[in-house]
């Protein structure tokens, strides 16, 4: 019996290896993509329970992936987990105003990635998550201020 089912979505073989081998390692079942048109094939084919997904990527980028998930009543509560090297505040924000449930920066963790996409399929109240995410687009954007060197009263 499989703890759920994870897309790794990301151009290179041996990132999505590394996922898959450590997730299958703690009991998940795992489909691979190498963009986001393989991606929505993939989820149309065999529905994940969550989403790793990087942003760049050949064909169709995460932004576009993430885009079209979260705009289709049948995708929209997929929880999607940005796997990425793309960190800067700016990305950061982007990623939780589309929609996203965590942002994971390259180079991550392979055993913690477990527990981020464990923690993903935890039942979660919308209202509460809302407010999460309120809270963290204000400290990026505090962040972000401070490093362009604006005031942040």
């Amino acid at each position: 019996m499989s703890d759920g089912r994870v897309l790794v979505v990301d151009d290179e073989a041996p990132i999505r290896e590394l996922c898959r081998v450590n997730l299958e390692l703690a009991g998940f079942d795992v489909d691979e993509a190498a963009d986001g048109v393989q991606a929505l094939e993939a989820v149309r084919r065999r529905r994940p329970d969550v989403v790793l997904l990087d942003l760049m990527m050949p064909n169709m980028d995460g932004w576009e992936t993430l885009q079209r998930l979260k705009s289709d009543d049948e995708t929209a509560a997929i929880p999607v987990i940005l796997l990425t090297a793309r960190s800067s505040e700016d990305d950061q924000m982007r990623g939780w105003t589309g929609g996203i449930l965590e942002f994971v920066p390259k180079p991550f963790n392979p055993q913690a990635l477990a527990t981020a996409v464990r923690e993903a399929l935890e039942p979660r109240d919308p209202a509460d998550e809302e407010a999460r995410r309120g809270r963290i687009l204000e400290r990026l954007a505090f962040v972000r201020d401070l490093r362009q060197g604006r005031s942040t009263r």
